[in-house]
């Protein structure tokens, strides 16, 4: 599973991989290092924090940010109780394709982003002409065909959504998603609300 998300060595293969070659010239990103940092929800001294690590084109993340995340953000998120850091975890070259597109749309529109590709998920993962499929998801969070070209040429962001994965395989064992750390407890799979009610309230008790 982490070769997946590992085995992309140059953006252009991606590219092709899609759908063939584009023309057009290549343009740096601004900041990959801002890119690349942590997508947080929440305020930055709740007292508990969920990691979650996740890939695009999975099914169980999709179901957890359509059913569960919102009751966490109700009931924890949206009253300082928890936040939460999503962090990257591929499976795939079109899913590492999507998660690049997240992080060139920008701080302010990435988790719309998120939820745009996770609800267009069965388009974009099935369709014959990949590439197209995530220029048009993306066009509905704001972003240009040509800039998503732009942002799938950056080998820099592609190697670093790499080593997040790789570190999160290295220092938690992620090696399936949705893989959660809920205030230092370790869960895998799109559990029910329940499951992170119960640790959340431990957690909040200490």
């Amino acid at each position: 599973m982490l070769r997946s998300a590992q085995g992309l060595a140059f953006v252009a293969t991606l590219i092709l991989a899609l759908s063939g070659p584009f023309t057009g010239p290549a343009r740096a990103a601004d900041s990959v290092q801002d890119m690349l940092a942590d997508k947080v929800l929440g305020k930055a001294d709740a007292p508990v924090t969920i990691i979650e690590y996740a890939s695009l084109g999975c099914p169980h993340c999709r179901e957890f940010h359509e059913k569960t995340l919102p009751q966490i953000k109700e009931k924890y998120i949206d009253t300082g109780k928890v936040k939460m850091i999503f962090r990257d975890f591929p499976l795939g070259q079109r899913a590492t394709a999507a998660a690049m597109i997240t992080r060139c749309a920008g701080p302010i529109r990435y988790f719309a982003m998120v939820s745009i590709l996770f609800r267009d998920q069965a388009d974009w993962s099935r369709a014959p002409d990949g590439l197209a499929a995530l220029q048009a998801s993306a066009k509905k969070g704001g972003m240009a065909p040509t800039q998503v070209e732009e942002c799938l040429r950056n080998e820099d962001l592609l190697q670093g959504i790499q080593k997040i994965a790789q570190d999160g395989n290295k220092e938690h064992g992620v090696d399936a998603t949705p893989f959660f750390i809920v205030g230092g407890e370790k869960v895998s799979g799109a559990q029910d609300f329940k499951v992170f009610e119960d640790i959340i309230e431990q957690k909040l008790k200490k």
